[in-house]
């Protein structure tokens, strides 16, 4: 951005680069290019591909079908063919066979690899097998696939695995089915994340995946490795903790994810010319101004609320070009743990005075908070982030490498249950697909994920804090598509049960990175969504100077707010 700032904005964030020849400089410095640069302008992320190695990927399939003649045979590798003409026709017959199964595995432009093996499957087909066989019999035991999609930029499927399927596999302690998740993509987000490249060899895998490496990291367990020029991770979601019948374990996990690994195939896919790396850019906004809508800084979180002290991360990214997740303005991005009827996060509470037991502050600061959810700072501009926010997740983006993952949305207004309750009522504002995509979710589960595979993007959105049995209801579930706009459901207060927590939206992202899919700030790409929702450009708010502290605080009782559940939030 060159010109155009309004007189009312700050400049504090802003440098100036003279762009001039050495010689002459005092002489000509009216003629050379003065350009404004903005530490604080919206851009776009920078993405680098990869070129697939689709000869590489042919030669695997050819050795993977060499033990079923009566599909081989069907195969057109013929030597006396030029290399073009036998890629073309091996990859369409691949495509032909397992698109029964995984529909549209012709869409990716990188080599899939799934855990099923196409040569057994065609063979037994054809020689009379009825088709009442599980697919489960050609996944090494793995359920037929919950979710597969495949689009301009890769691959994702999930399958899952139940207790005691599968031969030879450890028991366990975990009583439902493990899900396992893996990614293709031709691309990757260029984050600057301090972690990546790291993690452990797998001395089982070794051998056939020289490059594999194994970590624990944003709660899952991860195994990323380079085929055919191409990333690609499987990962569990999981606690790195001892197992448990209700909660997976990390190490009881990792079995499930290394029998999925030995089991992966060449399943399809299509060749297309690699796309040229993607520089960041400007990132456009509204030209004309809000009246009214203002937000703190990216990474300016409440004072002391970081984990350890810990400040935001500065970061002005718009990661994608989306759609408000919240139907209607207006709505006010703030933390729901450290503003008014919040917890503090298990950081400690202190009233204000012995006599208004109604009026407390978090221990961590001075901000006067009151136990009522309609408050009217938690409904009022400015926007502030809370992504680095203390919470016990792992996010390798913030400073301390723990943080909340996303960002708290109230939405439009409070409606109080009764004259004397301090709770809003729940499930009045609807929430919608910020882009068309691919649902992730298993029903009874909490969040739910929004996939996007477009052009020149591999991204994910989560929305938290739903109530699951209306999502169940409405059949948001695994591989639903859904369009940008499209109800999918509405403004909860569900933390692990109804009431668990304040009437809010979690939502929260992920880019896919060499490491996998890992949690990026959302709150620039919230402010640049918002304009557009609104119309009208935001500005960046100026606090007024300090206050100076209260003194004689005296120690609140330790019980929550009624109908709190005392874990924190998402």
């Amino acid at each position: 951005m060159v010109l155009g700032y309004a007189p009312e904005e700050s400049n504090r964030n802003r440098g100036i680069s003279w762009k001039c020849p050495r010689i002459l400089f005092v002489f000509l410095a009216t003629a050379c290019l003065q350009t404004v640069v903005a530490a604080d302008e919206f851009k776009t992320p920078a993405i680098s591909y990869f070129a697939p190695d689709w000869s590489a990927a042919l030669t695997q399939l050819k050795g993977e079908i060499a033990s079923q003649p009566a599909a081989a045979d069907k195969f057109g590798f013929d030597s006396d063919r030029n290399a073009d003409a036998d890629r073309t026709t091996a990859i369409s017959q691949i495509n032909a066979i397992t698109s029964k199964v995984f529909p549209g595995v012709e869409q990716s432009p990188v080599p899939v690899l799934l855990p099923f093996d196409s040569g057994m499957y065609e063979a037994e087909r054809n020689g009379g097998v009825p088709d009442s066989i599980s697919v489960s019999h050609y996944q090494a035991g793995f359920r037929p696939v919950s979710m597969f999609n495949a689009g301009p930029s890769g691959y994702d499927a999930l399958f899952a695995l139940d207790p005691g399927a599968g031969d030879n596999m450890p028991s366990r302690v975990y009583a439902k089915p493990v899900e396992v998740q893996i990614t293709g993509s031709m691309l990757v987000y260029d984050i600057d994340d301090t972690r990546a490249a790291k993690g452990e060899t797998v001395k089982s895998l070794a051998e056939d995946f020289p490059d594999l490496r194994r970590t624990i990291r944003e709660g899952y367990v991860r195994y990323a490795f380079t085929r055919f020029g191409v990333p690609y991770v499987v990962y569990i979601q999981c606690l790195d903790s001892s197992a448990r019948a209700r909660r997976l374990s990390c190490r009881e996990a990792s079995p499930v994810a290394e029998r999925f690994i030995k089991s992966l195939r060449f399943a399809g896919g299509t060749p297309i010319k690699t796309p040229d790396n993607i520089a960041a850019r400007s990132s456009d906004r509204p030209s004309t101004f809000s009246p009214d809508f203002t937000y703190h800084r990216p990474g300016n979180i409440i004072a002391n609320s970081g984990y350890r002290g810990q400040s935001g991360v500065t970061d002005y990214t718009v990661y994608a070009r989306i759609r408000f997740p919240i139907e209607r303005a207006p709505a006010f991005a703030n933390s729901q743990s450290f503003m008014n009827w919040g917890d503090c996060y298990r950081t400690g509470r202190v009233s204000w005075s012995s006599t208004k037991g109604d009026e407390y502050h978090c221990k961590r600061n001075d901000k006067p908070l009151v136990f009522d959810e309609s408050a009217k700072a938690n409904y009022s501009y400015p926007w502030q982030d809370n992504f680095c926010e203390t919470r016990d997740f792992d996010v390798g983006q913030c400073p301390s490498g723990m943080g909340h993952q996303g960002q708290d949305i109230r939405p439009s207004s409070c409606q109080m249950r009764n004259a004397e309750a301090d709770r809003c009522l729940p499930d009045i504002f609807p929430t919608v697909a910020v882009r068309d995509g691919v649902l992730i979710r298993t029903p009874t589960q909490q969040a739910v994920y929004l996939l996007v595979n477009a052009p020149g993007e591999h991204i994910r959105f989560r929305y938290i804090h739903m109530n699951p049995a209306n999502l169940d209801a409405d059949g948001v579930v695994h591989g639903r598509r859904v369009t940008e706009g499209e109800e999918i459901g509405v403004v909860s207060n569900y933390q692990d049960r109804v009431g668990g927590t304040t009437s809010h939206l979690h939502f929260d992202t992920q880019v896919f990175t060499r490491d996998g899919w890992l949690w990026v700030n959302p709150y620039t790409t919230l402010i640049s969504s918002y304009e557009r929702l609104i119309g009208g450009r935001g500005r960046e708010y100026e606090p007024p100077p300090l206050l100076a502290p209260v003194a004689h605080a005296i120690p609140l009782e330790t019980a929550t707010p009624a109908g709190t559940s005392g874990s924190g939030d998402q």
